[in-house]
């Protein structure tokens, strides 16, 4: 049976369902349907991350990814309050823990400034005002940071979307992406679809959309899993708000950090630790065709090759408690093995070119009928709204241009 559809989104993860609601307050007459192979919203990125709403410090200014989240830092904590979802803007602290970190940190401080963000250069002794229990020569206090559960977010975009008028059908994979007549038809394992636009926000699938649909793109998504720990109640006194070391800018990964999180406890994590398979949420873990095209991309090479300390001690720590441990030690150093635990991992949609190039920001990529989301990994959640009114607004552009 074939179905005929105004716009059709792939993905219920949070920028799928923020794209969907954001459609559906500009075009309330259009027929807009969500597809997702999964049982529920929110199954993978959006339900693995920390919670953060991330304020923008790390990112490059005029950047996407600068400019969404210092705006969606605001409108989530907005949302959140217009819709009585519980958040809380803690701040959080990046800290040098050794002299030779001062510069980068300085450098960050100054990034953060041009982001117009509120952030505060303190010493070490400033910092433990804060966070007492925290090994630190200097530090920022990122004063615009919070915490929310999003998948919280994702299900109220959800039941507001629905609310409007759109429709989410679950357990619904895609199996083709036919391009028909400047429209597409899309295939699941039970029903067909024919759509005037189609809007791929799939995460770790949406490179395998893509070039489904006809981009041709040479961008990859490489799965990256993210292993979390949790402090044990004792132990939940070290942190207050969020302590996070000063990153590599070389790497998009932030480095093992302390979150508070929204619904109580405290994680440690994530590492970045190459998955071969898609959804890599186990240490050992493959898939015959996603591991052989993971493994013979050559970007992944080109990347290793540049970045071969950094990757074997990824793995390191994941395989051993006690290399962990020694890393949040850094922050911590009270802490010890028996003070946390295991929790499930996370994996991360990474766009990679076959250079080796880590996208560091935002990506999209189109065609008259269709939006690509091909890479929107952390601080996607933060900037969900940006995200999807900057979709909704594209969408425009290719209505006003038919």
């Amino acid at each position: 049976m074939m179905r005929n559809v105004d716009i059709l989104i792939v993905g219920a993860g949070i920028i799928g369902m923020s794209t969907a609601y954001h459609l559906s307050l500009i075009e309330p007459d259009k027929k807009i349907v969500v597809l997702d192979k999964e049982d529920e919203a929110a199954k993978h990125q959006t339900g693995h991350n920390s919670g953060v709403i991330h304020s923008g410090i790390y990112y490059k200014p005029g950047s996407y990814k600068a400019e969404f989240a210092r705006n969606g830092s605001q409108s989530m904590m907005h949302f959140c309050r217009e819709h009585e979802i519980d958040f809380n803007q803690c701040g959080k602290v990046i800290v040098a823990t050794e002299d030779e970190e001062l510069e980068r940190l300085h450098n960050l401080y100054k990034r953060g400034l041009e982001n117009g963000l509120d952030v505060e250069l303190m010493s070490a002794e400033k910092v433990r005002e804060i966070e007492p229990f925290v090994n630190t020569v200097g530090g920022i206090h990122v004063k615009n940071t919070g915490i929310v559960d999003y998948k919280e977010v994702t299900e109220k975009f959800s039941e507001l979307f629905i609310n409007n008028g759109g429709n989410v059908i679950y357990n619904s994979e895609v199996t083709s992406v036919d391009p028909i007549d400047n429209q597409v038809v899309i295939h699941t394992k039970n029903q067909a679809f024919q759509a005037k636009y189609f809007i791929n926000c799939a995460g770790l699938y949406s490179d395998k959309l893509a070039k489904m649909s006809g981009i041709n793109s040479d961008v990859k998504i490489i799965p990256f899993r993210g292993e979390y720990f949790e402090l044990s109640r004792e132990t939940e006194k070290y942190v207050k708000t969020l302590i996070y070391p000063v990153p590599n800018p070389e790497l998009p990964f932030l480095g093992v950090h302390f979150t508070n999180m929204i619904s109580g406890g405290v994680d440690v994590g994530p590492n970045a630790v190459l998955g071969l398979k898609k959804e890599a949420y186990q240490k050992i873990g493959f898939d015959r065709s996603e591991t052989l095209e993971i493994l013979t991309f050559p970007g992944l090479y080109r990347m290793g090759i540049k970045n071969i300390k950094e990757g074997i001690g990824e793995y390191y720590r994941s395989f051993n408690k006690k290399a962990f441990v020694k890393a949040a030690k850094k922050l911590i150093p009270l802490l010890k093995a028996k003070d946390i635990t295991p929790m499930e991992a996370g994996v991360r949609a990474q766009a990679m070119k076959p250079d080796g190039t880590l996208l560091d920001d935002f990506y999209f990529e189109e065609n008259d009928y269709s939006v690509h989301v091909l890479n929107a990994p952390s601080p996607a959640a933060t900037c969900s709204i940006e995200i999807g009114k900057e979709i909704a607004r594209r969408f425009q552009e290719k209505v006003s241009k038919n």
